[in-house]
């Protein structure tokens, strides 16, 4: 039994443990932000899909504000110190929210509902950023390969039992239950991180032609600048790939979102309507998610390659967009989602992720950051900004399709290039790609 479940889902036994504890952490994070996320698209929705357009591009100026003091936190402080710093902030300004909720119900109107959207698309960013980067950092390219993919099956388990879990409280309790709730995963999140991190091989060693992570002295700190993260990614070519991979990425997420909110802003303005229907969505695509994730993700990166994985999901969006144009109905956008979702969710983003191991530590955790934050958000706003565009010629998904389309084929393009880059850095390594130094540097 044992050799079969090492088979099926190809995990040495000395690696269970930090691989438990990564399922772990990421079911955690991810429960914690989807238990919020269909209050978020409500409270959004109060001031209109228009509000929501600029509530886009507010999140994009306060990504790029948070970057530097992100950085400085890197810089100073150990990496277990400044992954805890990260965390509890977000708790404490959760459980600010909270009492705002249930002591000022009255000042909950319409310009409280967006700093929270605001807030929480911050919170959503960073949160997942730092899970992954210390992924990157804990293990190699070729141990990445083999269970990345596994371990986005806990994320996605949390996925589904957040949203499961929202539809069972916000009946009952209201929305701002569901506040303490996340604040209580992200606790357990925290946790399961330490365990990650101190859950170390005691030396490195080659095993099966594939190199174990390095091991890293907790209280080693990265060094460097607050704004070193974004002066690496403007002098790599293949940072700067990865950043224009991520705005495409982001701006095809963009259009299937604002399709989605004008579709349920259709079906009525009540807060609680509107939170239990996102919640049902979010949950049909994790459980698609699931699925994908069950049947080939463990397997498809580490035999077809990264590059090939990375362009999966490009090529899922050009049909969705052309099928969404075709169709146009509720039912339609919900299968277009759940596969995009499943695709982005099982399969892209381990990928996605892998990218980094052939990164030094400095660029894993700061220009990483500045990618997955305010680079994806400022591919939000030009989204946002498109799709806003188009829906005022009146030409409805038809307009969106047109763009999408010869944007998913450059896309397509741009996955296989950095997939080969990827493999060009490793080989010239000539070692395991995540024992470069804190200083070394990417091409």
């Amino acid at each position: 039994m044992t050799s079969t479940l090492q088979r099926l889902f190809n995990v040495r036994p000395d690696e269970r443990l930090p691989v438990v504890l990564a399922v772990l952490f990421f079911f955690c994070v991810l429960t914690a932000l989807m238990v919020l996320r269909p209050a978020r698209e409500a409270l959004g929705l109060r001031g209109g899909i228009e509000a929501v357009r600029w509530l886009f591009m507010g999140t994009a100026l306060v990504t790029l504000l948070v970057n530097p003091l992100f950085g400085l936190l890197v810089s100073r402080l150990p990496r277990l110190r400044f992954i805890a710093a990260t965390y509890l902030f977000f708790a404490a300004s959760l459980g600010a929210f909270y009492l705002l909720m249930t002591l000022a119900p009255a000042a909950l109107g319409v310009a409280s509902g967006q700093v929270f959207y605001v807030w929480f698309s911050v919170f959503n960013l960073f949160v997942t950023m730092l899970f992954w980067a210390l992924m990157a950092d804990r293990f190699s390219l070729a141990q990445g390969k083999r269970f990345f993919g596994l371990i986005a099956v806990g994320g996605t388990c949390g996925a589904i039992f957040g949203p499961w879990l929202a539809s069972r409280l916000v009946e009952p309790l209201g929305t701002p239950a569901l506040l303490p709730v996340s604040i209580g995963f992200l606790l357990l999140a925290l946790g399961a991180a330490f365990g990650v991190a101190r859950c170390q091989p005691h030396r490195p060693r080659e095993v099966a032609g594939e190199a174990d992570a390095p091991v890293v002295d907790e209280r080693e700190r990265i060094g460097g600048s607050a704004w070193s993260g974004l002066r690496a990614l403007a002098r790599s070519r293949y940072l700067m790939g990865i950043a224009a991979y991520v705005v495409i990425l982001a701006i095809m997420a963009t259009f299937l979102y604002f399709t989605r909110l004008q579709m349920v802003a259709a079906l009525g303005d009540d807060l609680d309507l509107r939170t239990a229907w996102f919640a049902r969505i979010d949950l049909i695509t994790q459980v698609a998610t699931l699925v994908m994730q069950a049947v080939v993700a463990g397997h498809l990166m580490k035999r077809l390659g990264v590059a090939f994985t990375l362009a999966l999901l490009p090529m899922t969006t050009l049909l969705g967009f052309i099928g969404l144009a075709m169709v146009g109905s509720l039912a339609a956008l919900i299968a277009f989602e759940a596969a995009f979702r499943a695709v982005q969710r099982a399969l892209m983003r381990p990928a996605r992720e892998t990218l980094y191991t052939v990164t030094s530590r400095e660029e894993k955790y700061k220009a990483k950051a500045a990618i997955d934050t305010f680079v994806y958000r400022a591919g939000d706003v030009v989204g946002a900004q498109v799709e806003g565009a188009l829906g005022r010629l009146g030409m409805g998904l038809a307009a969106v399709a047109s763009v999408a389309v010869p944007l998913a084929l450059a896309w397509a393009a741009l996955a296989l290039w950095l997939g080969r880059t990827q493999a060009r850095i490793a080989g010239e390594t000539g070692v395991s790609p995540t024992t470069l130094d804190t200083q070394g540097r990417s091409p």
